[in-house]
């Protein structure tokens, strides 16, 4: 059975841009439940660690540049099948190819800066909640 919570992260483009209301809206609008929030400046060495999967792709040190250029809001939602859930309503990672009415297709600049992050499996959802919100592991 599918797990029912899940982690996402309001990334600092839409946070800066105060769009994290509206996202968390659009999110309780299509069925999550906010379980737990915090909102936070990740440091370099937070963002290595939670993105360390990545370290070997070309991308990692401007991801972690980006995830630590200003506050980002971490969250765990709650709602059946939640992983798979999120990863619907976020949409694809660059908002041109996202769908209409998707996260990323409403509130996302670029392939990027695409606003919101989200686990891609309840093993890793189970991981990433643990790493912001040890207190629901």
């Amino acid at each position: 059975m599918a797990g029912t919570r899940t982690l996402t992260i309001i990334k600092p483009d839409a946070f800066g841009a105060h769009k994290a209301g509206r996202i968390l809206a659009h999110l309780e609008g299509q069925g999550f439940t906010l379980k737990a929030a915090r909102v936070m400046h990740m440091t370099t060495e937070q963002a290595g660690k939670f993105y360390e999967v990545h370290a070997e792709r070309g991308f990692f040190g401007e991801l972690v540049e980006f995830m630590t250029s200003g506050p980002c809001m971490p969250m765990v939602l709650e709602k059946a099948d939640a992983v798979a859930e999120l990863r619907t309503a976020i949409g694809a990672t660059d908002p041109a190819d996202a769908a209409e009415g998707t996260v990323r297709k409403l509130f996302a600049e670029s392939k990027g800066r695409n606003a919101i992050h989200a686990s891609d499996s309840d093993e890793n959802a189970a991981v990433e909640t643990a790493f912001f919100f040890p207190e629901l592991a």
